[in-house]
């Protein structure tokens, strides 16, 4: 005989097709709903982090992961050292110093800008704005030169394209015979750039660092910035550089200014997962009504098991077999299509688009244009663990019932 009883008698009901069909249809929409809710949890927690990477490699392309900077108000003394030891840490793959300072740029009209000094040959070690050059070359920045690259929505704010010239003018103030006056200095655009980050398009310009240091009458870079190889173990990276620095250095994490940011994108995906639980939960609601019928429609049969010496443990286990290969077919229905369509989701937005002439992420008004998509398996592991979890309780209390179901009342009117 079939062993173990319960896997047998489970299969068979589910299998059986005579009597009531109404039962079969419900176990077909409950696996439906099941893989339906398990494609969209996976499919909306990819796209959560296709944005979420896509931002992330924006940002941190501009930024550095780690920041050592002098005492506060003063450059750093003897960067050359400092940079020595940062690169000797492992985790660090480049060091940059730099040269940071507020300005207002004068073209057609004005604006105010971060301006960046920068070294051209060491700059593509912390940053990636090299990658995103729409005219000229960071190369161009050399010293002496007074030459500019500038975001490209802050040279349409001034007016101005590349050979133009703008005006800089810097808090810096000097003493002449017409009295104090701020520093003021011609500087000729060779390049733009667009990382596609409003922060940095429209806020961002950069010189080479020996200019930006005789314009700021500033001697030694404001800061080093620094690219590790994983930017999430940039605080304790960080401790390890103010140990082996010194007290006359400080290390600062683009955690700590851009936390705020990707927590907030975090806690977005966290609440996402929690409202589609909950609809997986709904769906799993299907699985115990369909249980209920069943066990309902079982009477006759249970009855007659527990009268051939049949537990109330093998009753449950046998209704639990049915409510969880339900919600495993669900699952695996669900988990196969979500993966397909989290991988090809880019692909299915533009035919989309292509063909219905709709723009979902219009260019002029966001900065991602296209829909993200980053399929992880820790995020399939959760959702199919969670599902299963659910459907795996929903059989609980159907299973229970038919347990308690007593031989001589159920075979009464048969």
């Amino acid at each position: 005989m079939f062993r173990p009883l319960e896997l047998f008698i489970g299969l068979r009901y589910t299998r059986a097709k005579r009597r009531n069909q109404f039962i079969s249809f419900i176990s077909a929409v409950s696996i439906i709903c099941i893989a339906i809710s398990v494609t969209a949890l996976i499919t909306v927690l990819s796209v959560m982090n296709g944005f979420d990477s896509e931002l992330r490699s924006r940002i941190l392309g501009a930024i550095s992961h780690a920041t050592v900077s002098g005492l506060p108000g003063q450059p750093v003394q003897d960067w050359q050292k400092a940079v020595q030891v940062a690169e000797a840490n492992s985790h660090v793959k480049g060091a940059a110093p730099y040269v940071e300072a507020q300005a207002m740029l004068l073209g057609r009209r004005s604006s105010g800008a971060i301006v960046r000094g920068i070294e051209p040959d060491q700059e593509p070690k912390v940053s990636d704005i090299d990658k995103h050059m729409v005219e000229g070359s960071l190369q161009t920045l050399t010293p002496k030169s007074w030459n500019i690259v500038l975001g490209k929505e802050l040279a349409m704010e001034l007016g101005v394209n590349t050979g133009d010239t703008v005006t800089m003018v810097v808090p810096e103030f000097r003493g002449t015979p017409m009295g104090t006056v701020p520093r003021t200095r011609a500087f000729k655009i060779s390049g733009i750039f667009e990382l596609g980050m409003q922060e940095f398009d429209s806020g961002l310009a950069l010189v080479n660092m020996t200019d930006a240091e005789r314009i700021n009458d500033q001697i030694g870079p404001t800061g080093i910035r620094l690219k590790l190889d994983d930017l999430f173990s940039a605080r304790p990276v960080a401790r390890e550089l103010a140990d082996s620095l010194g007290q006359s250095y400080r290390v600062d994490t683009w955690m700590d200014s851009h936390a705020n940011f990707f927590s907030a994108i975090s806690m977005e995906k966290k609440v996402m997962f929690i409202i589609l639980s909950l609809i997986i939960l709904v769906a799993v609601i299907n699985l115990i009504s369909m249980l209920m019928m069943l066990v309902t429609d079982k009477q006759a049969d249970i009855a007659i098991l527990r009268t051939l010496g049949a537990t109330p443990m093998s009753i449950m286990g046998t209704f639990m077999v049915q409510g969880v290969l339900v919600g495993f077919v669900g699952i695996g229905v669900g988990v196969g299509l979500g993966s397909l369509l989290s991988w090809r989701l880019p692909v299915i937005v533009k035919w989309i688009e292509h063909t219905f002439g709709v723009t979902f992420l219009s260019p002029d008004v966001y900065y991602i244009s296209e829909v993200p998509s980053q399929l992880q398996a820790a995020d399939v592991g959760w959702v199919t663990v969670i599902t299963f979890a659910f459907a795996l309780l929903a059989t609980l209390y159907p299973a229970w019932r038919a347990s308690r179901t007593q031989p001589a009342q159920a075979l009464r009117y048969e």
